[in-house]
């Protein structure tokens, strides 16, 4: 009787995921499937849902073994400045015009939503991702350590000042025109200025 009880439950649950994803279907299909859009709700308690479930219960009792101090921010900074600031922005708000174009919307890491979360929490999304979304992996890309010290960067976040803030503006990756731009200045400065570009002979 019991075991029949846990099936009629279970299938019950599966009916209503399958119901609730029907309609975010034919909700979104009535919309189009653009990534400027803002997920629904039901989109939003899903994905959730999913980063829960896909989070080794591991990660839920880690603790960061890098204290927090002025030169491990200061490293953590630099880091976020250089690899997460595109995405996320260098206030750690999402902003941004990769951020924007992304679906789902990079969160607010400044929020409780991302602040509660535990350390080892926030250690294994650094390392590992999240599938789905544009959250990537960084674990073949960088030490423990650092992952460790941007989770402590990432817990300064709500505490950012408009200095450090200015300070991460001069770290983030510079496309080709903001080069080509820094190196006629550079030239101008020095009393060279640069020369117009030839055209080509044809």
């Amino acid at each position: 009787m019991r075991k029949a009880i846990v099936v009629i439950l279970l299938l019950v649950v599966i009916a209503s995921l399958g119901a609730i994803a029907g309609l975010a279907y034919f909700r979104a299909s009535a919309r189009g499937f653009s990534a400027r859009a803002q997920p629904t709700m039901v989109e939003v308690e899903l994905a959730e849902f999913a980063r829960d479930l896909a989070m080794p219960s591991s990660a839920k009792t880690m603790k960061n073994p890098i204290p927090v101090s002025p030169e491990v921010l200061v490293e953590g900074r630099a880091h976020f400045a250089d690899h997460c600031a595109i995405c996320h922005g260098n206030n750690g708000r999402g902003q941004t015009m990769l951020g924007s174009g992304l679906y789902p919307k990079p969160p607010d890491l400044r929020t409780k939503d991302t602040q509660e979360m535990a350390d080892g929490e926030l250690f294994y999304v650094i390392e590992n991702g999240i599938r789905l979304s544009g959250m990537p992996s960084f674990g073949g890309e960088h030490s423990a350590d650092e992952s460790w010290k941007l989770v402590d960067f990432i817990r300064h976040l709500p505490q950012l000042s408009a200095q450090e803030e200015l300070e991460m503006e001069r770290l983030n990756p510079k496309g080709p025109n903001e080069v080509r731009e820094e190196k006629e200045e550079e030239q101008f400065l020095n009393g060279n200025p640069p020369t117009a570009p030839t055209a080509h002979q044809h």
